[in-house]
């Protein structure tokens, strides 16, 4: 079944029927204000951290789901009618609806007796407010009279205290109502020096900011009393709940038109008036915004603005295949999630509350292989920002806070696999940039001033803390976890407080080897050795080379099981995915890991572990974590098998892990193989089957229920995920081929047999490559030959432009030889 459909002219998804399985989800804003909006208007509103910035309240695991929101409510006057141009909250069945989500915006059009509306929700860029632009027209050849409510529910800033410290909240709240605006400044008078507001275009009929004046006593958002009533009550919050809403009252001739303009924003008292007489909040430069952005010729500007900043970012890499999916995701959605995932990490979702995580260290790492050729200068400063929280043992922070850049002490380090994520990401950054000036660049350890060491020295840091923690069969420690945060081999005797490692690194009396790690230590050294090749800042390439070696020699002594790589070891040096389990007898995750890095390519045990894969883990949705799946709970492997059987970490398809096949099939020639594991979990590619996948069809989910599970093929935890990014990999650099080097632009497709030809414009390093391949034999892989601008080239890797690899104004900087 399906509930909307792609529109490529507009770039857009367009949902039709307002009830979808979940709802689905759209991100405003590019930089420091951000909003999450559904399909019927649910969703909140932050500054840069979306818990201790929290600007409107949004209630998860709620009933009704996905509420509260960006509120509209329409009162017909004379027949004493109201709904929800929106659908939610009101629910009542409108004539026609339909949600537009863009990229950066999303449009809501529905009408209902005659009154047609359409909301448009959108942050200009560079501006710390969102604007909604509310458009009705009269359809009837007679006048209506209405009532425009508005409503968005305050959030008293930091949203983990906001739901839990109600023996303050409900005293704190606090608003002014001035020149028709309404200003949020709770706990102003702790000498905060920031506040919200909310203003809207027309003559107001009436306000309220008391959420029990205008929903009334045991009232929900289906059916306020004021808006029952049409009258607003002009409240003025005094503790308890405050929130925004304007009544306007207008009357539309037939056919007329009207546009009706709502503003919610952040605003911040300059620096030098942070410690001026509490409870005074600066409103001169918020009344000018508020001024600027009511204007709709101003918006108008700014929406095309906004087109044009994605129209940017999207043109570094576009294609043209016989693949409809394929050209969907790689030309608009899978480039749109991966800036999601680059703005906020893992921590606001309908999945992420916005308050037990912020910016992962992994996650992020990992995100920045999919965003690294849209905005390769905030990347360095991601980079740069995550070596920050690193500690001088090598290992980091598993997460830091947005606002303060500061690692998390409670989640700590532990995690083994973490730094070497920060050297894939470093070596992605230097492909595409050819930026070697950035292993120069001073970085502070753990945030501390002093500390300051240049970013290869972090580097080489991050290798070593491997080297410094290898177990009983040579393999590296697994710690706490590795990428698979749920399985716990050391932390069978401890609390989930106790297992967190803090500061660091105590390793005494743990034994637990990851063969994962040991796979992403082999990539990460042969990484540097290829850095170090091209510059004069790390040591000698053929010193990481042997590391890299000799991690692959000793992973095949002690970790081939026979027909694929084992998973672990665990505290009591048992095989973790071995044929010996009877659970959880074969993992993904090392066959990805490890063929990637080219273990067991020269004697064939690396096909032999993509067929295992194969036989055992492939379904028709995707690629399973692992099987079988654990039916009871094993204290010696943690979390994991806390799951019910099919779910998140316990055998679901993880989609994050398939895309690590898909390139280690693309990496042994077999495209038709690669690209059908594409295909299973291509969002459109599933569209059709919206009732059983349930979330977005135009975006990557984290996990797929697994054949184990009662809702096989069902969906979770869609958008903020490493999927995303890997995905955009395994496609882009693998299967299609075209990807960067140290040297230049590779040209090496992979793909499906069936293609005759596709296409694909490139920019690399201030040049546009515009790139045809054709395929009349209908293979897989391999070059015939291969011309640019009609001469020959002997290899196909297409050198860099010399006339362009120094320019810093086009993104390129100076290699080091």
């Amino acid at each position: 079944m399906k509930y909307g459909h792609f529109n490529r002219e507009t770039d857009e998804y367009v949902i039709t029927r307002p009830d979808t399985p979940t709802p689905w989800i759209n991100y405003l804003g590019q930089k420091d204000y951000f909003g999450m909006i559904s399909n019927t208007a649910g969703g909140y509103s932050f500054y840069r951290d979306p818990r201790h910035r929290r600007i409107t309240r949004y209630r998860y695991n709620s009933v009704p789901d996905n509420q509260p929101g960006r509120y509209i409510y329409i009162r017909d006057v004379e027949k004493e009618d109201y709904w929800s141009p929106t659908w939610q909250p009101v629910k009542k069945p409108l004539d026609s609806y339909e949600c537009r989500h863009g990229l950066g915006y999303t449009r809501i059009s529905s009408a209902y007796n005659g009154l047609n509306s359409e909301i448009t929700y959108f942050v200009p860029l560079d501006q710390t407010l969102e604007a909604w632009r509310v458009v009705l027209h009269n359809t009837k050849e007679e006048p209506v009279k209405l009532q425009i409510f508005s409503l968005i529910e305050f959030c008293l800033w930091d949203a983990l205290d906001d739901m839990t410290n109600f023996q303050r909240n409900y005293n704190t709240g606090e608003v002014e109502v001035e020149e028709g605006v309404i200003y949020h400044k709770t706990e102003y008078r702790e000498r905060r020096n920031h506040f919200a507001y909310f203003a809207c275009s027309e003559p107001l009929a009436g306000f309220d900011t008391s959420r029990e004046a205008f929903l009334g006593s045991y009232q929900g958002y289906e059916g306020p009393q004021v808006v029952r009533q049409g009258d607003s009550k002009n409240s003025i919050a005094h503790g308890w709940a405050p929130v925004g809403s304007y009544q306007v009252q207008i009357t539309l001739a037939p056919d007329e038109s009207r546009e009706i303009v709502f503003l919610l924003g952040y605003s911040e008292n300059p620096e030098y008036e942070k410690f001026s007489e509490p409870g005074i909040i600066n409103k001169s430069r918020a009344r000018e915004t508020i001024e600027q952005y009511l204007d709709p010729a101003q918006l108008d500007a700014d929406f095309e603005d906004l087109r044009e900043y994605w129209e940017k970012l999207r043109s570094a890499y576009q294609v043209e295949t016989p693949d409809r999916d394929v050209n969907l995701m790689i030309n608009t959605w899978n480039p749109y999630q991966c800036m999601a995932t680059f703005n906020l990490s893992r921590s606001a979702s309908l999945y992420e509350s916005g308050i037990g995580r912020g910016i992962g260290f992994r996650d992020s790492n990992q995100d920045l292989l999919g965003f690294v050729h849209m905005v390769p200068e905030r990347a360095r400063q991601r980079i740069l920002d995550l070596a920050a929280t690193q500690m001088k043992s090598g290992g980091a922070y598993h997460q830091y806070d947005p606002l303060t850049k500061e690692g998390n002490e409670k989640i700590g380090s532990g995690f083994n696999d973490d730094p070497m994520w920060l050297i894939l990401s470093v070596a992605a950054y230097l492909k595409e940039t050819g930026d070697y000036s950035i292993l120069e660049e001073p970085v502070v350890y753990e945030n501390e001033f002093g500390t300051e060491e240049p970013l290869h020295e972090h580097l080489e840091r991050a290798l070593q803390y491997i080297l410094d923690r290898l177990g009983p069969h040579g393999l590296p420690l697994i710690g706490h976890a590795d990428w698979n945060d749920c399985l716990n081999l050391n932390c069978f005797s401890k609390t989930p407080e106790e297992s967190f490692q803090t500061h660091e690194d105590k390793t005494d009396g743990e034994t637990a080897e990851s063969v994962l790690i040991s796979g992403l230590f082999t990539l990460a050294a042969k990484e540097m050795a290829n850095i170090a090749h091209n510059c004069d800042y790390l040591g000698d390439p053929e010193s990481y080379r042997k590391h890299a070696e000799k991690m692959m020699k000793n992973t095949m002594e002690q970790a081939w099981d026979g027909e694929w790589f084992l998973r672990a070891y665990d505290h009591f040096e048992n095989k973790v995915g071995s044929q010996e389990c009877e659970e959880g007898k074969i993992y993904v995750t090392p066959q990805g890991i490890c063929t990637m890095a080219g273990m067991g390519r020269e004697d064939g045990r690396a096909i032999q572990a993509l067929d295992s894969v194969r036989e055992h883990l492939a379904t028709k949705h995707g690629i399973m974590l692992h099987q079988p799946s654990y039916t009871r709970y094993h204290p010696e492997l943690g979390e994991i098998s806390s799951y019910p059987p099919g779910y998140k970490e316990n055998g679901s398809v993880f989609c994050h892990t398939n895309p690590w096949i898909m390139i280690s099939e693309a990496m042994h020639k077999r495209g038709d193989r690669a690209f059908d594991y594409y295909k299973r979990i291509c969002p459109p590619a599933r569209e059709s089957i919206s009732e059983v996948h349930k979330t977005e069809p135009y975006v990557y989910a984290q996990t797929i229920a697994g054949s184990d599970a009662p809702t096989f093929g069902e969906a979770k935890n869609s958008w903020l995920t490493g999927t995303a990014a890997w995905n955009w990999v395994a496609i882009t650099q693998w299967i299609l081929g075209i990807r960067p080097e140290h040297e230049g632009l590779r040209v090496d497709p992979c793909i499906p047999s069936d293609w005759s030809e596709f296409e694909v414009t490139r920019k690399f390093r201030g040049s546009t490559y515009e790139i045809k391949v054709e395929n009349p034999d209908h293979v897989s892989s391999g070059i015939r030959k291969i011309t640019i601008d009609g001469e020959s080239l002997e290899d196909n890797l297409i050198p860099v432009s010399e006339d362009r690899l120094w320019d810093k104004n086009l993104g390129c900087h100076p290699r080091c030889r």
